[in-house]
């Protein structure tokens, strides 16, 4: 019996962390970014409910996202085969696989401000320990640190299971783009929980698709995405960073 209640708690502590990590209070900066969609609003591109739809969609499960989740399932494998080596190249590639400054940016704040603050929330000596202490040109490199890529380690050493780590970050990053659709007048509160609602099947499939994918598959495709966000670099007033 007690057996059982322990099992619980530690499931239950990695709901917990879950889901204070991925939330919008937890203080990695994610509310800043647009990730390129100021500027799809400004020029007409996306100005209604399908259109903000089909943006997150298409950045969720072809572009940054399909990127992220790839680079996150590699980073949260290299815990459990202590793999300092592993964790540099996850990190290095989600840093190096931005189109713009902007995007990299984006990345490598949220990723900064992440371990940070669960170094010092949950003191747990995040990449302090092991051979996962090696990869430290990971880390301090001028790189930086992908946020995909520690948030995938966190996750391993947190106990959350990697279909979970991958799912919840997939939702956190699509309601973050819609919550920037709001801020931007593009669409109310309704249609933005009817957009996300709308994307739940695509999400989870994409969560999915990256248990399956192999590292040969790695890359992304959304260059409308992409220009965007180098427009938003000379963008008279923006109102975010990316």
């Amino acid at each position: 019996m007690s057996t059982s209640t322990e099992a619980d708690a530690v499931a239950s502590g990695a709901l917990y962390r879950l889901l204070a990590w991925l939330s919008p209070s937890f203080p990695i900066g994610a509310f800043s970014y647009s990730h390129g969609l100021e500027v799809a609003a400004e020029s007409g591109a996306v100005r209604d409910r399908a259109s903000l739809e089909a943006w997150v969609a298409a950045i969720v499960i072809c572009g940054s996202g399909r990127m992220d989740a790839d680079i996150l399932r590699d980073a949260y494998r290299t815990v459990a085969a202590d793999d300092a080596e592993g964790f540099a190249i996850a990190n290095q590639r989600g840093a190096a696989y931005r189109a713009t400054a902007e995007l990299a940016l984006e990345s490598a704040q949220q990723g900064e401000a992440f371990l940070t603050t669960c170094r010092a929330a949950w003191d747990e000596g995040f990449l302090a320990d092991g051979q996962l202490a090696r990869a430290g040109e990971g880390l301090t490199g001028h790189e930086g640190v992908c946020h995909a890529a520690i948030f995938g380690v966190a996750a391993a050493r947190a106990g959350i299971a990697l279909g979970d780590a991958l799912l919840g970050y997939l939702q956190a990053f699509a309601a973050n783009l819609v919550s920037a659709g709001l801020r931007l007048g593009i669409v109310g509160q309704t249609d933005g929980q009817r957009i996300l609602a709308a994307l739940e099947p695509k999400i989870i499939a994409a969560a999915q698709a990256s248990m399956r994918r192999g590292q040969e598959d790695f890359g992304g495709a959304t260059f409308a995405v992409d220009l965007a966000s180098m427009a938003h670099e000379t963008q008279y007033t923006r109102l975010f960073r990316s």
